[in-house]
């Protein structure tokens, strides 16, 4: 460095005299807006370094800041999400509370209209098995249960009791393959033997194939087995087809299952009942219109009898074709006397009515005045 001062040590002194001398010119000569011309060059070489400090230091400050909010975002979303599943708890809690309410005050209200002495019971284990239909109840032997008790609900029979205990029973379900009961049907009062199948149907068994059972007919308990009280519900056909060796094959849907099983009743002293004609409907009632009036034929007869109803059975439609062949042959039914000739029912009554004929235009005919009426000798007695 100083070798370099004491070579070029003239033109250094010339660099910085005319650097000072610019330096002076800058300070004294001012721009347009009155503003030193030394003041705009400082500005001008510090503004790109104070731009470039200040983007590194608001990047950091964001980064930073964004930093310590998301960790405090990540803890409020936790919160947040404990919260949501703690609500989601209570939720179906409240639900299962509501549900349970609701099937034992069903539960309640065909106990009261039950005939059998019952007793309510709740539903606390299930068997061990892989197929297992049994269940374990929270009234036993002390309560009053014995074994070959029926279980039953306000929609049907669900199993009976295969084994008291002091504090608890253990009941096999109407699905066990080893259950069986006797049930009637309820429109043609069909007797058969009810049976597990291990699944969600049942099966009606020892049913002749002669035998009338329709599809969506409903069976009762037929008091049979010694178990069941006669008249309660066991399920509803959902296939009905002829089997082999002469029985026909009905399978059921039992409906003591259809709104959950968690609340019972046992049967502790049963009484016989008669088995519905008619249950209630179970679903809804839709509204419908009344039928159509029908519109006036023109080419109807003019003596036809119409009826309001566009709805006519088969016997409606005989008795008006017999009106129209008594008629056609001038015969009032049930004014003939004894041994008179009957009309012609193989007649086509449309056909036998002889065609209106029309008028022949000519002159008017004349009247003839009437006589007076003859008198006639009284006879002697």
């Amino acid at each position: 460095m100083e070798f370099l001062l004491h070579r070029f040590r003239n033109l250094t002194i010339l660099v910085m005299v005319i650097v000072a001398q610019l330096l002076l010119l800058a300070y004294q000569v001012r721009t347009n807006q009155d503003v030193r011309l030394i003041r705009v060059w400082a500005v001008t070489a510090v503004t790109p370094l104070a731009r470039l400090l200040e983007g590194l230091r608001s990047n950091t400050f964001g980064f930073l800041r964004d930093y310590l909010l998301l960790l405090d975002a990540r803890q409020q979303n936790l919160r947040l999400k404990a919260e949501l599943d703690r609500f989601k708890m209570e939720n179906q809690f409240l639900k299962t509370e509501l549900g349970t309410a609701e099937r034992a005050q069903a539960l309640a209200a065909f106990q009261s209209r039950m005939q059998s002495k019952t007793l309510a019971s709740r539903i606390i284990g299930t068997g061990t098995g892989t197929n297992s239909k049994i269940v374990f109840l929270d009234r036993g032997s002390t309560a009053g249960v014995m074994k070959g008790m029926a279980v039953v609900t306000a929609d049907g029979i669900v199993g009976k009791v295969i084994a008291a205990y002091p504090t608890a029973s253990q009941i096999m379900l109407i699905t066990d393959a080893n259950f069986a009961a006797g049930v009637i049907s309820q429109k043609n009062r069909v007797h058969g033997t009810l049976k597990g199948q291990g699944h969600s149907t049942l099966l009606v068994d020892y049913v002749q194939n002669e035998e009338k059972v329709e599809v969506g007919e409903m069976f009762f308990t037929s008091g049979d087995d010694r178990i069941f009280p006669k008249g309660l519900p066991a399920g509803v056909a959902a296939v009905v087809r002829a089997g082999k060796n002469f029985n026909k094959e009905i399978f059921l849907t039992p409906s003591g299952f259809q709104n959950g099983l968690e609340e019972v009743l046992i049967v502790l002293e049963g009484v016989h009942q008669a088995v519905p004609d008619v249950l209630p409907p179970q679903s809804p009632g839709i509204y419908m219109l009344p039928a159509p009036t029908p519109e006036p034929d023109a080419a109807a007869e003019p003596g036809a009898d119409r009826k309001a109803s566009a709805l006519q059975t088969d016997a409606d439609r005989l008795r008006d074709r017999y009106r129209r062949v008594g008629e056609a042959q001038g015969h009032v039914f049930g004014e003939g006397i004894p041994g008179s000739r009957p009309p012609d029912f193989n007649i086509n009554p449309d056909a036998a009515r002889p065609p209106a004929q029309p008028a022949a235009p000519g002159p008017a005919p004349q009247t003839q005045p009437a006589k007076p009426p003859e008198t006639q000798p009284s006879r002697k007695p």
